[in-house]
């Protein structure tokens, strides 16, 4: 399940803006980057109304992703229409973005240590988003021979698109998961995941969620104009060469039980909040004259940058909560980070990018940097108070052994 969920995702989304380009929609290159977290908004909407109260969780997985992967197959049909093409993003990604809560609901339900097992489950993710990365360039590259690179095809849209329709397939034999919430009343309150955040919430908190929400706005910045940054700086194999974030991430997952018995949560998240700061400086040192190795280690960071404050979210968000509103409790978070925050930050990266382009038909390496320090800047500001402000009540989130 994990494997295929966050292939369909890599296949697509750090090739999207690269095929935009080359169909003449260089400009609109943030827009994929604000729908998404647009359907992360909606999200909570399926997670706290539908699968925590009326629906098997495994069954509105299926659905979701099989009617996501025929509009996904209908994207590359509208590039001659921009706004077409937005809007067909836009219905994806509402399918899309409600699974990646669903996906760790199902696994949260199914194991009994969160800090020991599901590091171990959820490295299969990313896995499939390595495959993805490297198909693309290694598989999908012969395909398309010494023509176009294969991000400017239509061919990472349709892997994503086969790929959800079978995890579509696949999730209806997924271990049953009935709606914990069957039988509660309903209201708007429960759905958006107030509720839960009432039942769960005290000031620390308030001060994850604060925090999270404000560093995914600098986050942004990376998902929507990396691989527009490597284009500039000469590296043709875009996609393999994110992929090697990916790969650093595997380690780190795999890692994740012992460093959750050495440093506890606020450690973790502040290590991975430290890691986006410096990741962002190393972009924009190496901008100038496209320093590879410099360039490689920003990326190779994505293992701390990803583990340390997503997955480590996810697990503190799941100990807090109870099976009840398990679903809504998690349907917040990524309403949280991947839709309000992300929104934010999708629409400042593309008016700062605007700005700087200057009528060019790409940004100048030499741009590049003051493009870069924002977030960096942004990020450091939302590390320093999160570390003064961020007081766990109890002690911190040690790993309990595997029952």
């Amino acid at each position: 399940m994990m494997f295929l969920q966050f292939f369909i995702w890599g296949a697509w989304y750090t090739a999207i803006a690269v095929y935009m380009a080359n169909h003449g929609m260089e400009t609109l290159t943030h827009w994929p980057y604000s729908v998404n977290p647009i359907a992360a908004i909606v999200a909570p909407f399926f997670l706290g109304l539908v699968a925590d109260r009326y629906f098997a969780t495994e069954k509105v997985l299926g659905v979701l992703h099989l009617l996501g992967g025929v509009v996904m197959f209908a994207v590359p049909w509208a590039t001659s229409a921009p706004v077409v093409f937005i809007l067909l993003l836009l219905f994806y990604n509402i399918c899309y973005m409600p699974t990646l809560g669903l996906a760790n609901s199902l696994a949260f339900h199914h194991i009994q240590s969160q800090e020991q097992q599901f590091p171990l489950v959820r490295v299969f993710g990313t896995i499939g988003w390595i495959l993805a990365g490297l198909s693309i360039d290694f598989v999908l590259g012969p395909v398309v021979g010494a023509g176009p690179v294969p991000e400017r095809t239509a061919l990472p849209i349709y892997t994503a698109g086969t790929a959800s329709v079978l995890l579509g397939l696949f999730a209806f034999s997924l271990p049953h998961t009935p709606p914990p919430g069957a039988g509660q009343r309903v209201s708007v309150r429960s759905i958006v995941g107030l509720d839960a955040l009432a039942q769960i919430g005290d000031r620390a908190f308030y001060v994850f969620i604060v925090a999270s929400l404000l560093l995914c706005i600098p986050l942004a910045a990376y998902y929507n104009f990396t691989q527009l940054f490597l284009g500039n700086a000469g590296i043709s194999k875009i996609q393999a060469t994110q992929s090697l974030g990916q790969m650093s991430e595997v380690v780190f997952m795999l890692l994740m039980p012992l460093f959750f018995l050495r440093l506890g949560v606020k450690r973790m998240l502040m290590v991975g909040m430290g890691a986006w700061v410096l990741r962002y400086l190393l972009f924009a040192i190496a901008a100038p004259t496209a320093i590879f190795w410099l360039i490689a280690i920003g990326i190779l960071l994505h293992g701390v940058c990803y583990d340390f404050f997503f997955v480590t979210g996810q697990i503190y968000v799941d100990k807090k909560s109870t099976p009840a509103v398990r679903g809504q409790a998690q349907g917040f978070l990524v309403l949280v980070t991947y839709g309000v925050g992300m929104l934010i930050g999708a629409q400042v990266a593309g008016n700062v990018y605007d700005k700087l382009l200057g009528g060019a038909a790409s940004l100048p390496l030499d741009r590049w940097p003051s493009f870069w320090m924002l977030p960096a800047g942004s990020a450091a500001v939302v590390l320093i108070l999160f570390a003064a402000l961020f007081h766990p009540r109890s002690a911190p989130v040690a790993a309990t052994p595997v029952r």
